[in-house]
């Protein structure tokens, strides 16, 4: 069936209904009268009065004080930044620096940010405890301060206030054998801490025996030897900038000094930097240094320690799966992977990756020796990947450091305010109340 289209004739076709007419211009300003009305209240715009500007115009004054500066950093890597700007080159530097091309470092924390935090949820975790054990005492959180030597040459407080800091925290704090404060005094400064000693056993027994008796006699309950110093690394930054102990005044240092007058004021004002521990001993920086980085060290060596040392014994500075086990077998109570902050080879093994393989290993043998872990850390969540991956406990040099410069004692326990907070948060969104609770399953490491 076909359908067949006429043309319309004007004089027959219907005129159209009144609905079929177009709007005439009255209709369309009624329209958008009716549809301004719709539009709700807020949204509509207005001259705005000074009562509802004046309290978006309360300035803050601005703070120049180190508690407001301090305040202001929240991460340790601003500590950093602050440190850097307050801190003249050599000692900043020191600090900051490692061996050679600096690639351990780098690889040290790029490995804490190749990682994947895998959380688990609807769980409660409305307390979060991060007390844990370590060589059989409690320690409020899961991290301690690492031996650095030097120290009151980065800010004048230097280790009083990184023992004061530790104390407060209820950490442990590790004095360093290089260290600008004595072992004594280290003691007096912070009598209710946790002190550790740091020791590099000497080819000179006498010296080092006398420095473990001392230790022993101020309360100290854990000694650390340090084993991957056979000889001093190539610090690069520290040949460039002429580094010198004490920080000698040349026109580089003056010119230095001149934006950086607090440091200098602080400096010279204070006691004259020496190695505290061994100010017995006469002799330049170089012999020192070449005393106490010994070629000849053996196995042998650590059984001797192990008998003359009765406390907790602690080895700093294991690379390998291998040398783990022999350590322990030889009587460590505990040992820190290390790669000596990447100060010492250049394109050592990471710690943290090397951490899940002994781990694994020591459980094998039920081992009971604590497993610690350092270099890279700059967050509270790169500890709690530390710990999860079977860490016992971490320690922070370089970011304890930053917070010194940053600001002397009210500097470091800022650090730990840091961290402390990043490990809180870090545990609840993972799903985790306590430390006890942490698994390798939550971390993965991108790329395995």
């Amino acid at each position: 069936m076909t359908h067949t289209i006429q043309p319309s004739n004007p004089e027959t076709t219907p005129a159209p209904e009144a609905t079929d007419i177009p709007a005439t211009p009255a209709t369309g300003v009624a329209a958008a009268a009716a549809a301004a009305a719709a539009v709700p209240a807020a949204l509509k715009r207005r001259i705005p009065k000074y009562s509802d500007l004046a309290p978006l115009m309360q300035f803050k004054k601005p703070e120049f004080s180190k508690e407001a500066r301090l305040k202001r950093a929240s991460t340790v890597w601003e500590l950093r930044d602050i440190a850097k700007r307050r801190t003249p080159q050599a000692p900043f530097d020191y600090t900051d620096g490692a061996a050679e091309a600096e690639i351990t470092l780098r690889r040290a924390r790029e490995a804490f940010l190749d990682i994947e935090f895998r959380p688990g949820i609807l769980r409660n975790v409305s307390s979060i405890d991060l007390s844990t054990d370590i060589l059989g005492k409690s320690s409020r959180l899961p991290v301690g301060i690492a031996p650095t030597g030097f120290t009151r040459m980065m800010q004048s407080e230097g280790e009083y206030a990184g023992s004061q800091a530790a104390e407060a925290a209820g950490i442990p704090y590790t004095l360093s054998t290089m260290g600008t404060a004595s072992i004594e005094d280290v003691a007096a400064a912070a009598p209710n801490g946790r002190n550790w000693f740091q020791l590099y056993l000497w080819t000179d027994r006498d010296r080092s025996l006398e420095l473990i008796e001392r230790a022993a006699k101020a309360g100290n309950d854990t000694l650390m030897v340090t084993v991957d110093t056979a000889v001093a690394g190539a610090r690069l930054r520290d040949v460039r900038n002429g580094m010198t102990i004490p920080p000698a005044l040349t026109l580089k240092t003056v010119l230095d000094a001149s934006y950086r007058p607090a440091w200098w004021f602080n400096f010279l004002t204070h006691e004259p930097l020496t190695f505290a521990s061994l100010s017995r001993y006469t002799g330049t920086v170089a012999d020192l240094i070449n005393s106490m980085f010994d070629p000849t060290l053996t196995f042998e060596d650590l059984d001797w320690l192990r008998e003359t040392w009765k406390g907790k014994l602690v080895v700093k500075g294991i690379q390998t799966v291998d040398d783990a086990r022999k350590v322990v077998d030889h009587g460590a109570d505990g040992i820190v992977l290390s790669n000596h902050g990447g100060r010492q080879l250049d394109r050592a093994p990471i710690p943290f990756h090397l951490l899940p393989e002994v781990s694994q290993a020591l459980k094998a043998d039920n081992s009971k020796a604590a497993i610690m872990l350092d270099t890279g850390i700059m967050s509270g969540a790169d500890i709690i990947a530390a710990l999860a991956l079977g860490a016992d406990f971490t320690l922070i040099g370089r970011a304890y450091l930053y917070g010194l410069m940053a600001g002397g004692r009210a500097g470091v326990d800022r650090v730990l305010q840091i961290l402390e907070k990043d490990m809180a948060r870090t545990m609840a969104l993972l799903g985790v109340s306590s430390i006890s609770e942490l698994t390798p399953e939550h971390v993965r490491i991108l790329g395995k």
